[in-house]
């Protein structure tokens, strides 16, 4: 197996392995069992469990950066893109379910970088849209609204996967209640 394959093979049992037992319970041994590798060769590829599990949120950040950006770029309008946008976020939550609840509900000081940079990242594809669609906006009110929407995302994709919610369903619910919001900004009459 090639170290790359390898590698995915790794990221893919830890994040099984987070997901059914926890982060602070989930061994090294069980994981590097389930893979079929020795201890001492995660260790090589990764440092750390901490290493191990901020390898899998970066994985996850470029696979949902990707999603989302390809799903927002056939977006003709403000409305259009930031829906497409949504239903790609709430795809990818669903289709990463049990590691995506890990991470949102399990923040570690380890890994609050790399889950805060998955935010950020969501964050610049957000912003520019509400910034293009009302121009005329201060920046610090186009950040507001933008960190309330990317907050709404994570406890709506919980909720979806918990009670299961289909991505379309979570992206209307959320687009629904932020559209009001964001519309005033270029409407401002009542």
């Amino acid at each position: 197996m090639s170290r790359a394959d390898r590698e995915t093979q790794m990221l893919d049992v830890a994040e099984e392995v987070f997901a059914e037992r926890n982060f602070a319970v989930a061994t090294m041994d069980e994981i590097a069992e389930r893979c079929g590798v020795s201890k001492p060769l995660l260790y090589d590829y990764f440092g750390s469990k901490e290493g191990l599990l901020t390898a899998a949120v970066n994985r996850a950040r470029t696979e949902l950066y990707e999603v989302t950006t390809a799903a927002m770029a056939l977006g003709t309008e403000p409305r259009d893109i930031l829906e497409r946008g949504l239903v790609a976020y709430y795809t990818f939550a669903t289709a990463h379910s049990r590691s995506f609840a890990v991470l949102i509900q399990e923040p570690m000081a380890a890994t609050f970088d790399a889950v805060e940079s998955v935010r950020r990242q969501q964050h610049g594809l957000i912003a520019p849209v509400i910034a293009a669609w009302a121009p005329h906006v201060e920046d610090e009110r186009i950040t507001a609204y933008t960190e309330l929407i990317i907050g709404a995302c994570e406890r709506i994709s919980l909720w979806a996967m918990h009670d299961g919610i289909s991505p379309e369903r979570a992206a209307a619910y959320t687009l629904d209640f932020c559209w009001d919001g964001l519309r005033v900004l270029v409407d401002p009459s009542p």
